[in-house]
């Protein structure tokens, strides 16, 4: 890695990682199955009630290992020189108990209502455990902006 810039601080990444999840609409979803084997997917998200809501078919192994409700789940948003880290639980919703204004939200954002498609579609929220981001090497200490589900800044 190159050192370009003087790292931000906490707070200012803190901010920039709000407004990346405010923005950004696709993320890499990373899971694992029982039997431990991988899995990275695409998806489109929303930063909705301090979660990630996305959306993807039953079908899809994203959440197929999701549905035991026991195994962590890694979102990450950006390139290698301007990374954040995710690590949070899947919290499955139905797409007939997902409110209104959450999938109405989803929609708008990614231009894409998954309650007018096939209707093996569900919607997951991934509730933040812990949130890394950083730049440069630079920025590599002090990455850590959340711990344990609670914001260090």
């Amino acid at each position: 890695m190159t050192t370009s810039e003087p790292p931000r601080s906490r707070e200012q990444r803190k901010q920039d990682v709000l407004l990346r999840l405010e923005k950004d609409e696709d993320a890499w979803v990373a899971t694992a199955s029982a039997a431990g084997e991988p899995h990275l997917m695409p998806l489109s998200f929303v930063w909705e009630q301090s979660t990630l809501l996305m959306c993807t078919r039953r079908t899809n192994p994203t959440l197929r290992n999701l549905e035991s409700g026991d195994r962590p789940v890694q979102v990450t948003l950006g390139h290698t020189r301007d990374v954040v880290h995710i690590t949070g639980t899947a919290v499955l919703v139905p797409t007939p108990e997902l409110p209104s204004a959450s999938a109405d939200a989803f929609a708008a954002k990614v231009v894409w209502d998954p309650r007018n498609s096939d209707p093996s579609y569900t919607f997951f929220r991934v509730v933040p455990q812990r949130v890394q981001a950083w730049r440069e090497a630079n920025e590599i200490p002090g990455r850590d902006l959340m711990t344990d589900g609670a914001w260090l800044v």
